[in-house]
């Protein structure tokens, strides 16, 4: 069937539930139509998604011949499937996922509107007569049986794809379509898989969080239940584990007696978010006690500054405690996106400030780094060092290409890039009837129950938010504004007087009779602050880094006087210059790092004296701060710092986050 151009029956957008639809501690999620982004970093992201992202996502995959592993299900053609792996599937269901919020925004072009309408077509129709649907399973040539490998097969890592973007389909779009094609399939499962059924569950997770959504969304409890088995089951090791050990599929002990995050960190990250849901939703204390573990531990000893996680390229895994090599770094993109997941469903759940901070540190980090400032091309692996003979290209092919790719082999981080970008509104304020609570602090209109709002702030950059009431409910409402721990001396005024109490608990709350015009400000001051590491971090011990607020700064060879890996870092002496963020535009710089306004820090940097040509050389003086004699000065230049996540973006070069000190 050829494509349209235009939805069947274009259904209207509606004010959606959010992403999340849990009710938390502090309140639901608000969602699009509940909170628009406006004038800040977040706010330029999305519209870059929807003018450059999505659309480049859409021609990559019609490229790539994913719509066409479901048309040869439908319209026999002779040809076989297309591609090396069994879930590519979920590029399409994640790109579905973010066509349907920027449809519904109004933002999406005419060909991600085609796209739309051929997917859910093609979808629809390639769906077995039991539910089933799994184009590299399906058809006559098909390579292997349906659920004949849990371990690798990856069928209910699609199916949990595909209920995300049908539920986002219904809830942005009203569309049903592919929540009953999510169904039927999820029917299928919780007969097979059911308390039951086979007692098994998918070597990938991501099926967990997406049935509790669809419980949620549809009011099945099967669903939920579903879930929860699948996470009750991890663990038994009923999966036949090759290639990788059991910790790898997290499948080596019971969820409840895993002592820290472990194995493949996108795998990890889903199952824990997924795990989060069941514990909101059943109040299992039990789970809820050991993901609050797993997550402090994890925060303490295996992420990176960035809010990267994985250090081994091999398996793509979480390595040991404070094994977090700098050039190693793995902190696939996705295992970002799946972490953010995870914070935002433990924030929800706890009501935890500390925890946001985390979600902010990944999200202008780890996360934002994963694509370029053109919104056309990706890093799969996000290292905290580039050395100056690098010519291995991202994705850890041979070879010699620029450091992001337009697309990938295995593409599982350019779309799901793409679904959490168009969603970025969903984590940004939750509400009850009497309260309002801004979870993260961006340029954003906010409509909630009792409270709207405008909100204006230049945060992460800018050190002063700005709440204008545009509308209030005659009875108190609860404000709840969260401070970030980077925030030094805060101070929250309502209309130019002091507001009661300060922060505490990471949140300035302010309860009263709002009335139309009230103004709430919240100014704080975010120096840059240089950091080090834990004893135990070798890779980066002696080694500083320079910070401010949740953004982490580097340094690129095109903005050094000199050779990055010669730079030394004296953290007493910067202190003393106190550097000060610059404001930079695209037209101050020959080399700009994409559009839109952003700081840089420029401090003045010892240049070491060429060292010796030994590899280990003997140590012969010892200074009182432990570096040896060799490692002598010769002298100081100014050097420009950039934000982590624009790296990357011009010519290929040197790049380090952490500097040796002295």
């Amino acid at each position: 069937m050829a494509p349209t151009g235009t939805l069947r029956s274009r259904p209207s957008p509606v004010a959606a539930a959010a992403a999340v639809a849990a009710a938390g501690t502090r309140g639901t999620s608000l969602g699009r139509g509940r909170v628009q982004l406006r004038n800040g970093l977040l706010a330029q992201w999305q519209d870059r998604n929807a003018a450059a992202t999505l659309p480049h996502a859409v021609r990559e995959i019609r490229r790539a011949g994913n719509l066409e592993n479901f048309r040869r299900l439908v319209e026999p053609d002779g040809t076989g499937y297309r591609g090396r792996y069994p879930f590519l599937d979920t590029d399409v269901y994640k790109t579905l996922e973010g066509a349907a919020y920027e449809i519904a925004r109004g933002a999406a072009g005419e060909d991600v509107v085609s796209f739309y309408a051929e997917a859910v077509d093609l979808i629809e129709r390639a769906q077995a007569p039991d539910g089933y649907l799994g184009t590299y399973f399906q058809g006559p040539d098909a390579p292997k049986a349906p659920w004949s490998d849990l371990a690798w097969g990856h069928e209910l890592y699609n199916l949990g794809h595909l209920v995300q973007a049908a539920v986002a389909a219904r809830r942005q779009l009203g569309d049903d379509r592919l929540l009953a094609v999510a169904r039927r399939f999820a029917d299928l499962v919780v007969r097979r898989f059911g308390d039951d059924g086979e007692a098994g569950y998918c070597g990938h997770p991501e099926v967990e969080m997406a049935l509790v959504e669809l419980s949620r969304e549809t009011g099945e409890a099967a669903y939920l239940r579903q879930a929860e088995l699948f996470v009750r089951r991890r663990g038994s090791g009923a999966i036949t584990h090759t290639v990788f050990p059991p910790e790898y599929f997290q499948d080596a002990v019971p969820l409840t007696e895993l002592d820290s995050v472990t194995g493949h960190a996108v795998r990890m990250m889903y199952l824990a978010a997924g795990a989060t849901d069941v514990a909101a939703e059943t109040g299992d204390a039990e789970l809820l006690d050991r993901l609050v573990h797993l997550w402090e531990d994890m925060v303490r000893t295996k992420l990176y500054l960035t809010g990267g996680l994985g250090s081994r390229h091999s398996d793509e895994a979480i390595g040991d405690r404070y094994e977090l090599p700098a050039e190693r770094s793995y902190s696939e993109t996705c295992a970002a996106i799946g972490l953010m997941q995870w914070a935002w469903r433990l924030f929800l759940l706890t009501g935890r400030a500390d925890v946001l901070d985390v979600y902010e540190r990944v999200l202008y980090n780890a996360y934002a780094v994963g694509l370029s400032a053109d919104g056309t091309a990706f890093f799969y692996d996000n290292p905290l060092q580039r050395r100056p003979d690098h010519s291995q290209r991202s994705g850890a092919e041979s070879g010699g290409e620029l450091l992001r790719r337009s697309w990938f082999g295995c593409p599982c981080c350019p779309p799901n890039v793409v679904r959490w970008m168009a969603q970025l509104q969903d984590h940004v304020a939750v509400a009850t009837d009497r309260s309002l609570t801004l979870a993260l602090l961006t340029g954003a209109e906010i409509s909630s129950p009792a409270l709207d709002v405008v909100v204006e702030t230049d945060y992460p950059w800018g050190t002063s938010v700005t709440v204008r009431v545009t509308r209030a409910d005659a009875e108190p409402t609860t404000l709840a504004i969260r401070v970030p721990a980077a925030a030094r001396e805060p101070v929250a005024l309502v209309n130019g007087a002091a507001a009661g109490t300060g922060p505490a608990d990471g949140w300035v709350v302010l309860e009263r009779r709002w009335r139309p015009g009230d103004v709430v400000t919240l100014s704080f001051e975010m120096p840059v602050t240089v950091v080090g590491s834990h004893p135990y971090l070798d890779a980066t011990r002696g080694s500083y880094a320079l910070v401010r607020g949740p953004v982490v700064y580097c340094v690129e060879q095109q903005d050094s006087p000199a050779a990055v890996d010669d730079l030394v870092l004296r953290p007493h002496e910067l202190l003393a210059q106190r550097p000060t963020p610059r404001r930079v535009a695209p037209a101050d710089s020959q080399d700009p790092l994409g559009p839109g306004e952003h700081d840089v820090v420029e401090a003045m940097l010892a240049v070491a004296a060429p060292p010796s040509a030994e590899l280990y050389p003997e140590v012969t003086e010892v200074t009182a701060t432990g570096a040896t004699a060799a490692g002598a000065a010769a002298a100081d230049r100014k050097v420009t710092f950039i934000p982590y996540f624009l790296w990357g973006n011009r010519d290929v070069g040197a790049m380090r986050v952490w500097l040796r000190g002295s």
